[in-house]
Parts: C-alpha cells; sequence; structure tokens
C-alpha cells in the first residue's frame, strides 16, 4: 500500500471514532495538507537537513567528484525560484543547498537600511531570513503537489487507473524543495553566550549547518576588506562549543559546523593569549607576530608589552590603535594552524578565505592540513568579490609565460580588455573557470562551492536591463520581450504569480472547507488562465 493511501486509511478510522461529529472532513483532503506540510517545525528541518549534509560530506570522502553547491538567496522568494529552477533543469535537488549571507543580511535585510558587512545590522534578522527561506521553500512544495493532486483528481474522473497508481507513486515519490542552508553568523555577535543564543534561533529556524568566522565579533570586516582582526584559537574554539551546545540541546545531533579562518588575509590580532609553556597553542599564535628583540630596559616604553619567546623578550609591535601586527609572511601558516585546531575540537567543515580563486594555492595549504586531519575538507567561497576574468586571464598569461609560449601582442595589464574577449588566451581562461569547481573539489578538498551574492548582481543586472528599455524606445515591448516572453519560454513557474503566491492552494483549501460553496479565484475570468 502506497504512503498516501495508507495516512488516507489511518485519517478515515479516526473520523469514524467520531460518531459523526467530522462528517464534514474528507481523510483526502487531510492526507493532501499533511503532504503539503511535511515539515512542522524549523527543527524538523534541521533534523533532516543536516542527516542529508553528513551524507553528502560522506559520498564526497568516498568521490571528490560528488561535490555539493550553493548560491546565495536574500530573500524567501529567490531562494524558493532557485530549488524550482534546480528542480526542472537538473530533475533532483541533491547536493544543492542555499547560502545565506551575513554580507547580504547587512546590504539588503537591516531596519537600518544598507549596511557594510560588519555584524551592525540586527542579529534577530538573521534567525528571521531562515525561517523566511523555509516558508517558501515549503509553499513552494505545497504548490506542487497541489498541481499533483489536482492530476490524481483528473486521472480518476476520466477513469484511468493506470495514470492514476502513476501519480499515487509519484506523490509517494515526491522530492521536497526544502535543502541545507549553510547559515552564516559572522563572528558570533558578542561573546560565546551570545553567539549560543544566536545559534539557538538559527537552529530552531531550521539551520543544520552554521558558518563561524575567527575575527573579532566589535570589530568584524568584510572577508574580501582590510582591516581584520583575529582572535586567539582558545576565544575561536569557545564558540565553536557554543554552537555545539546549542546543536545538542535542541536535539540535532548530526549539526555541522563551518569554521571560518580569516588569517591570510587578517594581519592583525585584538590580545595576547597566556602561553602556559613553549610549543603550546598561545606560543604559536603569539609566534607570529611582529616583535622586537629587548636587549635592555631602555628598550621598553611607557605601556609597552613584553613577552617571552623562545626564550627571549621581545616586544610585540602595537599600532596606536592598540592592536598588534602580525608578520606579513605567517598567513598561510596561521590558516594550517587554525584549521587544525577547529577540526580538532568540534569544527566539521573550514573555510579558507582567500584573496583570489586558485586551485594550486588553496590545494597547497590543505594539503598541510590533511597531514593532521586526512579527511578535511573545505567550503569555499566563489566570491564576486573576485575578478574571476582578470584572474583567470593572469593565471593563464603568466603559465603560459613560464612555459615559453609566445604572448606578443598581449599585454598583462590590459587583460580585462574586451579586445582579448575572442582571444585564445581568453578562451583557455573561460574553460578554468569552467572547471574551476571541479578540478578544486578533485584537487584542493573542496565538499562545497558557493558563490555568496550572486542574487544580489542579477537583481541589479535584470532591473538595469528592463529600466534601460521601459523607459526607453522600447516602453512595454521592454518587459514583454526581455521578461514576460521570456519567463513563457523558458516555462518559468513565476509567470503565473497568482499561483506562484498560493491562489490555486488556497482555492483547493476553500474546497475542503466549504465544498460547493467555496468562493474561488481560479475561474473562467482569471487572466492567469492566458498563460495555460
Amino acid at each position: 500500500m502506497s504512503i498516501y493511501q495508507s495516512d488516507i486509511d489511518s485519517l478515515e478510522r479516526l473520523r469514524l471514532e467520531q460518531n459523526g461529529r467530522w462528517n464534514n472532513i474528507d481523510p483526502e483532503n487531510v492526507a493532501r495538507m499533511r503532504a503539503q506540510n511535511r515539515f512542522r517545525t524549523g527543527l524538523d528541518i534541521a533534523r533532516y537537513t543536516a542527516a542529508v549534509m553528513r551524507r553528502d560530506m560522506a559520498a564526497y570522502d568516498r568521490d571528490p567528484s560528488r561535490y555539493t553547491q550553493s548560491l546565495g538567496c536574500w530573500h524567501g522568494f529567490v531562494g524558493q525560484q532557485k530549488m524550482i529552477a534546480i528542480k526542472k533543469h537538473h530533475g533532483t535537488t541533491q547536493g544543492r543547498y542555499l547560502y545565506l549571507s551575513g554580507w547580504m543580511i547587512a546590504a539588503m535585510r537591516s531596519e537600518f537600511g544598507p549596511l557594510p558587512d560588519q555584524s551592525m545590522h540586527e542579529k534577530t534578522a538573521v534567525p528571521a531570513l531562515i525561517e523566511e527561506l523555509y516558508t517558501f521553500l515549503r509553499q513552494a512544495d505545497a504548490r506542487e503537489l497541489t498541481l499533483l493532486f489536482r492530476e490524481l483528481d483528473s486521472a480518476r474522473k476520466q477513469g484511468n487507473e493506470v495514470m492514476a497508481r502513476g501519480i499515487v507513486e509519484r506523490i509517494d515519490n515526491f522530492e521536497t524543495h526544502v535543502v541545507p542552508i549553510i547559515a552564516d553568523i559572522d563572528a558570533g555577535f558578542g561573546n560565546e553566550e551570545a553567539t549560543y543564543l544566536l545559534a539557538k534561533k538559527m537552529i530552531e529556524a531550521g539551520a543544520c549547518c552554521i558558518q563561524l568566522e575567527n575575527q573579532v565579533s566589535d570589530a568584524k570586516q568584510c572577508g574580501h576588506q582590510d582591516g581584520k582582526v583575529t582572535v586567539p584559537h582558545e576565544d575561536f574554539v569557545a564558540k565553536i562549543n557554543a554552537v555545539r551546545h546549542a546543536f545538542l540541546e535542541l536535539g540535532v545531533e548530526e549539526g555541522v559546523i563551518v569554521a571560518r579562518t580569516d588569517s591570510l588575509g587578517a594581519g592583525l590580532t585584538q590580545k595576547l593569549p597566556v602561553s602556559k609553556e613553549p610549543g603550546d597553542l598561545a606560543h604559536q599564535y603569539n609566534s607570529f607576530l611582529c616583535t622586537v628583540p629587548i636587549c635592555s630596559a631602555d628598550d621598553v616604553n611607557e605601556g609597552d608589552t613584553v613577552i617571552k619567546l623562545d626564550g627571549d623578550l621581545r616586544k610585540p609591535l602595537r599600532l596606536a590603535n592598540g592592536l598588534y601586527r602580525f608578520r606579513s609572511d605567517t598567513g598561510e601558516d596561521r590558516v594550517v594552524l587554525d584549521c587544525i585546531n577547529a577540526l580538532q575540537n568540534g569544527a566539521d567543515l573550514l573555510w579558507i578565505e582567500t584573496e583570489k580563486p586558485h586551485v594550486g594555492q588553496i590545494a597547497g595549504m590543505v594539503d598541510r592540513i590533511r597531514q593532521v586531519v586526512p579527511n578535511a575538507k573545505l567550503v569555499y567561497n566563489n566570491s564576486p568579490s573576485f575578478n574571476w576574468t582578470l584572474n583567470f586571464r593572469q593565471q593563464v598569461f603568466d603559465d603560459w609565460e613560464r612555459e615559453g609560449r609566445s604572448l606578443s601582442g598581449i599585454e598583462r595589464g590590459q587583460l580585462m580588455s574586451a579586445a582579448y574577449d575572442d582571444s585564445e588566451l581568453a578562451q583557455e581562461a573561460d574553460r578554468r573557470i569552467q572547471a574551476f569547481q571541479r578540478d578544486a573539489a578533485r584537487e584542493a578538498g573542496v565538499f562545497h562551492h558557493l558563490i555568496t551574492l550572486p542574487t544580489y548582481h542579477t537583481a541589479a543586472l535584470s532591473t538595469d536591463e528592463l529600466a534601460e528599455g521601459y523607459f526607453g524606445e522600447a516602453g512595454m515591448l521592454a518587459y514583454v520581450a526581455g521578461v514576460q516572453r521570456r519567463e513563457i519560454r523558458r516555462g518559468l513557474a513565476s509567470v503565473k504569480h497568482q499561483d506562484m503566491a498560493g491562489s490555486n492552494l488556497g482555492d483547493d483549501h476553500k474546497e475542503y472547507f466549504s465544498g460547493a460553496a467555496a468562493l474561488k479565484a481560479g475561474g473562467g475570468l482569471n487572466t492567469m488562465n492566458q498563460f495555460g
């Protein structure tokens, strides 16, 4: 017996127990509503998606070609349309997630208006967006199942039992649009207790995976900007522990923590950890500092800090704002130490924020990490902050120059010029961009590839194109030819925006509740019928 029919039968038994009081309730209608509302709470979602992510991580460990991907979404509708498109074009949501970017919350969802990515936005906006995304994904499930239920009713009216059984099988095997969200908690929005409290709200909203970075929370900067300040390892581990406690308290034992290190581009620290013996973690952290030897008391000025490193007294160089500077050649060493320590203290995945997309650079660091933690794997930011065209054209130029290939007529400083777009060099650069995710998954331990801000840029681009035409000579044709006709030709569900907003779903519910007396919106005068 199918799952769908079994649910109907159990509801029918429950209805009969009410001695006629529930005769107006159709068990099949209730079974349909249950199927459309598979996930009752955010914790249901978190537990389900955590299990999905853990299975994907194990699959990647067996076969690195099975990496996963996501796009950052700043609104529930954007996330919903992304997952609908994935199912339409690729037939499955497997291996495809959503990413929730702290940058986009700051820039687009704060009540203060657009803000820089410095954790100045309301932290409550983070769980609110998680809840919103899952509300829209669950509504996508309900809408798609509504279409299946209507197909089933039609098959039954036709007396086509073979077709009806096939549709019931599709209902039983329906693949949800609900997928894991990798959610950015920035640097934790305060101390470890603040991190724990926010993590709880994020998990209760449905988050199965929380990304935490090792910057100072009150001086947090965007990963691709200057002025980043990291915290000692002990401070970061305390916040990892806070997130893990939140997962365990809420019964999401398979919850995933992504430990992000910004050390490659962060040259500053706010405080010096206390070292208890040579070679301990605090000693290693302090050994990366810019220091000068102390030869006499005259080398120490009023208010200076002095530490003992490897038996010598040394003075860490301190800026006017009280921050300490790391040596410029220590970035990769600090990244490796950050990653190993995070994995050994409860993190599940790593995020190394880099200044360019270069497989060799990422692989060099991951190889060192894997000497200590063999199954280390990354979430990698395919960031729009990189100029991908320029970076990869430069990589090809440099490789060809080392190989002794002729580069006559090509100027490295002008590689963004459209004059090079049809060149062999540009074609090779595009080939490498196309293969970047596959190559990085295979060679550099990247389990998950994401683009943090893609839908920010697509919204800006599409709006620019529409505004240019609509307010110009094209007029209404700019919308019709550039938007609506393309929606129709591509089979986008959004062309029927009333249905997308729940009109048909609501009509079905009205009929469940009111029967023939239901006042429905989907009649012959509904202009949505023009779209087939």
